[in-house]
């Protein structure tokens, strides 16, 4: 059997429904970057604003009183993934509309990340996004309107054109 075992690094870590998470999961963020060496030559300022994004997004939509939201970090060597996961009802969509003033984070991690999508969980959703170590391998293998997509949730992006 030549079959190659993928070991990965799991960190994650509970933050409460506060204000001060947001800050508190990008310095985490930041911290397992570091010790990844993932901040030279990595988007880690992309990966830095999709953790902003995910964690708000569940602050405000997912994460009822008097409970929190999960962050998972997790690198294999070739993909970080990152999970915010929640406990709240709703399924989380992008917003197309240029006159509101919020309801675009999951416009950015679409924009910024290689992949992403939503999970089921009981209760609630994992939110999720992927960006390829190897970039420039990434972009030349995969075109954009097929990398961002949703798991488990089919009408979470609008119709096309």
């Amino acid at each position: 059997m030549n079959a190659t075992t993928r070991h990965f690094v799991l960190r994650e870590r509970f933050f409460r429904r506060d204000r001060r998470s947001v800050p508190a999961a990008r310095k985490f963020t930041h911290w397992a970057l570091v010790d990844w060496d993932l901040t030279e030559g990595f988007p880690a300022d992309d990966v830095l604003l999709c953790v902003s994004e995910l964690c708000t997004n569940a602050l405000l939509h997912g994460v009822p009183p008097g409970r929190g939201f999960r962050l998972n970090l997790r690198y294999d060597g070739d993909v970080l993934r990152i999970e915010v996961h929640d406990s709240g009802p709703g399924v989380p969509q992008i917003v197309h509309s240029p006159d509101g003033e919020g309801g675009r984070g999951l416009l950015l991690v679409a924009a910024f990340a290689d992949k992403w999508g939503v999970g089921e969980r009981n209760p609630g959703k994992v939110v999720w996004c992927e960006f390829a170590v190897d970039q420039k391998e990434a972009d030349e293998t995969t075109p954009p309107s097929v990398t961002h997509h949703a798991e488990g949730w089919t009408d979470l992006l609008p119709p096309g054109p």
